[in-house]
């Protein structure tokens, strides 16, 4: 094992630089899908390291419900580097998984209450469109469960807030949300951060990136890019409460005068290849050869103690 157990934890930093960059020449779609797995890949990576040196940790403790042969002197003397990390990456690796979890509860307990707060069938509510009488102007993607449809709920103090190019802007925006399944995103880069804090920028990209992505999806749907950027600038002046934390939201906190910037200039180029500047290409081959160090080095670490342990163990 040696060293190569702790490069998982800190090779996230490689993926840095793609953040920004991706985010700025990259098409949303693309910038939204490359950022998800590069900082789920490493975050994967980094929890399963803190899980090899925890087996090592816990080896060592007296009264281990592990067999004996797992905390003889041999075991130890192979694995000299991890003796005392073991011990702590217990704490470190309990830490991970009740963030991730309250991550997960959390996000579970947003959308059922959202889901409870909608108005029954009827009245405000036409197809997926769901519009709540209320003062405050908002307006977010509420995923459906498995197997139904979402709903773009919207207040009527948004709408009237709109004129009628605006409001199309508006849903086809929270539609996009819902067909692109962004909350998925968002919920993998949450979780990625929570497990690995060098993971952090990653997941502010990814949340500018699933709106940008939104925003194109909507001037496509809307045949006006000016449209949607009127839409955005006014519901972000408008709107004191994006709506339920951690679901796409028209208004979202963050860079809005970017995305309106970004909707006043030509539509972005799909293409990934060749790439649209030195530093963006440096930057992806950086973020590659760590993504791909992180898989390696928690592979070689896993088959090596998988090894060890192995032949520490009785028949």
């Amino acid at each position: 094992m040696g060293v190569f157990v702790y490069l998982p934890l800190v090779l996230p930093l490689s993926a840095l630089p793609m953040a920004r960059l991706a985010e700025q020449h990259l098409h949303p779609r693309s910038a939204t899908l490359l950022l998800a797995v590069v900082g789920s890949t490493l975050a994967l990576c980094s929890t399963l390291c803190l899980a090899l040196l925890m087996v090592v940790g816990t080896a060592q403790l007296p009264g281990n419900p592990l067999p004996d042969g797992w905390s003889d002197p041999e075991v130890r003397a192979a694995v000299p580097y991890e003796e005392k990390a073991g011990l702590i990456a217990i704490g470190v690796l309990g830490a991970v998984l009740a963030a991730c979890c309250s991550t997960l509860l959390r996000h579970t307990r947003i959308r059922l209450r959202a889901a409870r707060a909608l108005p029954e069938s009827g009245g405000g509510s036409a197809g997926d469109l769901a519009l709540v009488p209320s003062p405050e102007p908002y307006a977010y993607a509420l995923p459906g469960r498995r197997g139904q449809g979402g709903r773009v709920v919207v207040s009527t103090a948004m709408m009237d807030c709109l004129d009628a190019r605006e409001r199309a802007a508006l849903v086809a925006h929270e539609r996009a949300h819902l067909t692109g399944r962004h909350h998925r995103y968002l919920l993998a880069t949450q979780l990625a951060a929570r497990a690995n804090p060098f993971l952090l920028p990653l997941r502010t990209a990814v949340a500018y990136s699933t709106e940008r992505w939104a925003d194109e999806d909507a001037a496509y749907a809307v045949g006006s890019r000016r449209a949607v950027a009127t839409a955005v600038g006014r519901a972000a002046l408008l709107s004191h409460r994006p709506g339920p934390g951690m679901l796409p939201a028209f208004a979202a906190a963050g860079p809005v005068p970017r995305r309106v910037a970004a909707l006043l200039d030509p539509e972005p180029s799909v293409g990934l290849w060749p790439p649209a500047s030195a530093h963006l290409a440096l930057a992806a081959v950086t973020a590659t050869t760590g993504t791909v160090a992180s898989a390696l080095s928690s592979l070689n670490a896993t088959v090596t103690l998988v090894g060890i342990l192995h032949a520490a163990t009785p028949l």
